[in-house]
This record gives C-alpha cells, structure tokens and sequence, in this order.
C-alpha cells in the first residue's frame, strides 16, 4: 500500500467490442492524467461452428500494451482489467477449452427455449433482476451444458476474469460483471446456486467472487519477465466495463440519469436497492451490481453500432469518408425518418446500410444520401433515449431532471444536442475515456493513490476533464 498524498501509476485494460487498449493512469492528490499506450483493433473470427472471440490475440496484444505501459512506468502499481459484459471462457484443468463465443453468434437462441423450460421468466427476474437478453450468460451455459461442455473439472471465466487468470494464476469471478450473467441472486451478490443447480449448472463452474478494489494478485514470476516488471498486483476494478464507466459519471445528485454510450448504450441511473416489480420486469430494464454496492438500475439500448458499421460499409468503397464530416452533412438534412434501433434486423454484422435503408423506406423515406441515413440514425437513437429516460422517471419514483452522456457518442455534438432536444432534459456530455477512468480510479484507491467515496472519486478525476453542457431547445 501506497502512502497517501503520493503519486503512482497503475495501468488500465480496457477491451471492448471492437477495439481494445492499455491506459496508463498517472493519480495524485492534486493531479489525474491518462495516457493512451497501446491500442488495438478486437476482430471476432467466424468458422464453421459460429463466431468467436479472438480471445488469444487479445490476450498477446495486453501484454504488449502493459510492455510499453512498464517501460513508461517502471514503478507501476497495478493492473486492472474491464471488458464487455456476458461472454467467458470455459477453463478445464487450467487450460481453456475451446474459443469463446462472440454473444452475437445464433447459438444462444436454444439456450433461451432451454432455461425457459426449466424456470419462467417472471422467476427469473425475481432472482436475478437482468433484462432478458437472447444472449444472456445463462443462455449460452444451457446450450454448453447440453453439448456436453461442462462437467465438475470446468470453471467459467467471464473475460477479464480469464485475463487476470493468465496474468496472476488465479480464479476469481469480479461481482459487478458476474451479476451479468444471469446466475447471481440480485438480493445477495451471491453466485444463485439453487437456480444453477435446476439449470443442471455444476457449482464449481463458477469462480470465488471480488468486489471492485480487492486485490486478485500478483502477476506470476513468467509474466513478470515478459513485462521487464518485478512487482505488479492485478487488482479488481469494475471488469464489467459499464461499471468502470459509471464509477466515472459526475452524477449531479439523485435525480441524474446516465448514458453510457458505445457499441451499446446503457441508459440508467444509481439506486441503493434492485427494482424488481413486473412493470420492471415488462419494461426491460435490468438490475446489475456496481462499484461501492450500488445497483446499476438501466436498460441497455442500441448504441453508435448501427452508425459505425453504415460507416464502416462506405468506407470499404470510399476511403474519404468520415464519421465527422458526415455529421456536419446531417445537420443539414432536410430528410429523416425514425426507426426503431432496436429492430433485430440491425443486431448482426454485415451490410448495415442496406438494412438501416429497408427499415427507412417502411417509414417513407426513400432512397435516402449518407447524409440523411446518418441524420435518422442519430434522431432514432436520441428518440429511444428520451423514451428510455422516461421510462427510467416512472420505474424508479424519481425525477430525472439531469443527464449525463459518457463514452465515445458524448464527442457526437448533433446526437447529444438532440437528447436534450428530445428528452427537454440538459445533457451533460463528457468524460469520453469514462471506462478506462473509472477502472483507474478504482485501482487508485485500492492502492493508497486516493481515499474517499465513489463521490469524491469522481470529483477527483473531473476537475482535469472537459465537460460540455447541451441544453434543450
């Protein structure tokens, strides 16, 4: 444990659904810097049984990055590791078997008839408070189990678990990411074992949970000499990464919403205490375990997916094209229609802009410019906000009378405009590296670097940040 009052650096493992990266945090009691040290693309891999998680070359692209975060910082403190949600590694005797699969992949559909069979969705809510999700952890487990993958010698790694697992050698399960998959009991934080055991789930599956700050240990003597490092812990952060994000949020009090907002967004707000009525339930919005015991009471919404992959899709056949300036073009639409985001038509990879074009014509909206496809996903998205927003207002009791944008769609000025437009709430738009923040300051306060509650974290880290102010019009 560091002295409090000193300066340190600790790294950030931050891999999402596209792109990954290591985040050197430099924290003092009167300083907080990030610095970007290595960057690299998360490509999925179809073959013949579905698609996977390159979870390997991700893996070797880590340690690169904590290479180059070591030479930076000879003295690094610590490690902590933040990835998507749902999906895992099945580790047996202490090798992984198999790839992990990509939550996009159709295998999980049987899943959902499989657990439905066995225990109703109203149970399921009661017990673990999520959101149905087609692609939900318990799913993909029903359809390993009845493959034949899981037998009392397998343990499931969510991936940063399998991550820390690689670097330390050891087995924990992170709580706030855990509570994802559908096997936690929401009352508890404990891993559900009477809804496993029904499920015909074994009880070693699943690892020795940590909360946020705990130490997971120290990276073994093999790893060491591959980082040019002598003592580096791997401590626990908020692995799933809309836990990392959130700790980050500079909530303006009680009455704030959040939006994190990414390949997804999720939309929500901080409670002390689950949501679990059938309103709840009917509505879609899940109950998930934050940093500091909080309950991360949201819904989770189609995000920039739609609009990245449209831009993707041009770019293959015209490498001029920008997200930016095809935004400035959007202003000055004059055609748009809404579509409903959350058509299942847009969930898989592929040709997006002819999908987002069918959609489109069904509205009226024919033969629409890059432009003007641009301009309706941005409306669309900013209109499932605002309704989510409202939602959110009638779930929990509470006005929402703030938002708060966070991640990479708060550098969209025209949709963070229009949320506030849509939703006659002011947004408040910043914090675009929100994950890799939150997963630092966890760490920092883990080791000594700064002390306090999740509150004076995040005042901490946004006193060096830029925050924008989008009022409605």
């Amino acid at each position: 444990m560091r002295p409090r009052g000193a300066v340190g650096a600790v790294a950030a493992v931050d891999l999402g659904a596209t792109s990954g990266r290591v985040v050197l945090g430099r924290v003092g009691p009167d300083s907080f810097t990030i610095e970007d040290i290595h960057r690299f693309p998360n490509r999925p891999v179809r073959t013949r049984d579905g698609l996977h998680w390159n979870v390997l070359e991700l893996y070797r692209e880590v340690l690169e990055g904590l290479r180059k975060a070591v030479a930076a910082e000879p003295n690094l403190l610590s490690i902590g590791i933040d990835s998507w949600a749902i999906d895992y590694g099945l580790v047996r005797r202490g090798r992984l078997v198999g790839t992990p699969y990509h939550y996009r992949d159709e295998r999980s559909e049987g899943g959902v008839a499989a657990v439905e069979q066995v225990v109703d969705a109203a149970t399921l809510y009661a017990a673990n408070g999520l959101q149905h999700l087609p692609f939900n952890t318990l799913y993909q487990l029903a359809v390993d189990r009845d493959e034949g993958m899981l037998d009392p010698s397998t343990t499931m790694l969510l991936i940063p678990d399998l991550i820390a697992y690689w670097l330390t050698g050891q087995q924990r399960g992170e709580r706030t990411n855990a509570s994802t998959t559908g096997l936690i009991d929401i009352a508890t934080g404990r891993w559900n074992e009477p809804l496993a055991d029904k499920l015909g789930l074994p009880s070693t599956l699943f690892p020795s949970l940590v909360d946020p700050g705990q130490r997971i240990g120290a990276v073994t003597a093999d790893i060491a000499a591959q980082l040019g490092a002598t003592d580096i812990d791997v401590v626990a952060v908020g692995s799933h990464d809309t836990a990392s994000a959130v700790a980050a949020v500079p909530l303006a009090g009680p009455n704030s919403a959040y939006i994190s907002s990414g390949t997804w967004a999720l939309i929500g707000c901080e409670l002390a205490h689950p949501v679990l009525t059938e309103e709840s339930r009917a509505a879609n919005f899940t109950n998930e375990l934050g940093v500091d015991n909080q309950v991360r009471y949201l819904r989770n919404v189609m995000g920039m997916w739609v609009l990245n992959e449209c831009v993707n899709a041009w770019q293959r056949t015209d490498r001029t094209v920008q997200l930016e300036s095809l935004v400035v073009d959007a202003r000055k639409a004059q055609r748009w229609a809404i579509i409903d985001v959350g058509d299942p038509a847009l969930l898989s990879a592929g040709d997006m802009p002819s999908r987002v074009t069918t959609l489109l014509a069904q509205q009226g909206l024919l033969d629409p410019t890059p432009a003007e496809t641009v301009r309706s996903i941005i409306e669309s998205l900013a209109s499932a906000y605002a309704a989510t927003i409202d939602e959110l207002e009638r779930m929990t009791g509470t006005p929402i009378d703030t938002i708060h944008i966070v991640g990479g769609g708060s550098q969209n000025t025209l949709l963070c405009q229009r949320i506030a437009d849509r939703s006659g709430r002011p947004v408040h738009a910043g914090l675009v590296e929100a994950t890799a923040i939150g997963n630092i300051l966890i760490q920092a306060r883990a080791t000594g670097l700064l002390a306090g509650s999740l509150d004076d974290l995040r005042a901490h880290a946004t006193q060096s940040q830029p925050i924008s102010r989008y009022l409605p019009a």
